[in-house]
């Protein structure tokens, strides 16, 4: 999409950027001022000079990234930086994820960054932003993905569990580290009262939501059995890089599920040969995307990252101007 030039945020090769206001948001090359909409990999990256970020989120942020220049600003809360007026507006996606508005010469932008409009009690709820011109990510940008009920979901683990126990099985789920897990594990606390067992990349982001006050299922690392322990009948969560490794040979019977927004389509439970999948994500699905486009009140739409041509062709045939920007996100589910 070529940009007019007036435009309140364009894209570079550094990443979205803000000419009035001489700052980027979500760059993935380092830059002298870094806007962050939240601490996954493909959107908060080391080598930044000045960070800003919501301050729910500076914790996560910080453990992620380490010792870094960062300025935190509350939800709602507005700073000015060379005429822009810049505040951050909760985006549902993790816990401290934001949306940034932009005003400046009268023109509202928002780019969403992730974000769901699903209810998860791990994370502030998505606020709509009304704007002139909406960014809005696109990972799952096809009708196809509509999220069911996460409690249900969250039932259905437990009773995959059971079963698995009822064969003398571990039940190993695999789910992204930060914010998919704690999500799961605030779900599963309404279903059950046994621990679930944590890989050690999935401990750090439990402990970092424990201490923002967040209820979650009592768990335990399996770092901290004993070498040779029996883990039949119990529920593990890895990330998906623990696939295949020689962790997994701790677990001597096992079944192996994915928790995604990608398991709505089955065949790519068999393709990556996960025994179960469970339909969970932290991004709008076909539904919310359309809805909060509606709320946002936006004469132009500009989608990134994901499955953005179905929604442009969408949007423009109701008469909403739509564009694409290329981005270097990587759309976790």
């Amino acid at each position: 999409m070529t940009s007019d030039i007036g435009d309140l945020i364009v894209l570079r090769p550094e990443g979205l950027y803000c000419p009035a206001g001489d700052f980027h948001i979500d760059p993935w090359r380092p830059v002298d001022r870094a806007v962050i909409t939240h601490a996954h990999a493909d959107h908060a990256r080391p080598g930044h000079r000045r960070y800003l970020c919501a301050a729910a989120g500076q914790t996560v942020l910080r453990a992620r990234l380490g010792d870094i220049d960062l300025q935190p600003l509350a939800y709602g809360d507005v700073i000015a930086h060379q005429g822009v007026r810049i505040s951050l507006h909760p985006a549902g996606h993790v816990l401290g994820s934001a949306q940034v508005r932009l005003e400046h010469a009268g023109r509202v932008w928002v780019a969403s960054g992730d974000y769901k409009i699903q209810d998860d009690a791990t994370c502030a709820p998505f606020e709509p932003v009304r704007c002139d011109t909406f960014i809005t990510e696109s990972t799952f940008g096809l009708p196809i993905y509509r999220w069911p009920d996460t409690g249900e979901v969250a039932r259905d683990i437990v009773a995959w569990r059971d079963e698995c126990a009822a064969r003398g099985e571990t039940a190993i789920l695999y789910c992204y580290a930060l914010g998919k897990a704690q999500r799961l594990l605030a779900e599963l606390a309404a279903h059950t009262d046994r621990p679930a067992f944590l890989h050690g990349a999935i401990e750090t982001g439990t402990a970092i939501y424990r201490e923002a006050g967040i209820p979650m299922l009592e768990t335990r690392r399996i770092a901290d059995e004993p070498r040779g322990s029996d883990f039949a009948g119990e529920l593990v969560l890895a990330p998906p890089s623990a696939a295949g490794s020689p962790w997994i040979r701790r677990f001597r019977h096992a079944q192996q599920g994915f928790a995604s927004g990608w398991m709505r389509i089955r065949g790519n439970r068999r393709r990556r040969n996960y025994d179960r999948g469970f339909v969970v994500s932290d991004h709008a699905d076909w539904p919310a995307l359309l809805q909060t486009v509606r709320q946002t009140g936006a004469r132009r739409i500009i989608a990134t990252h994901g499955a953005t041509d179905a929604l442009v062709r969408a949007l423009n045939e109701h008469g909403i101007e739509t564009g694409v920007f290329k981005t270097d996100f990587g759309g976790e589910d």
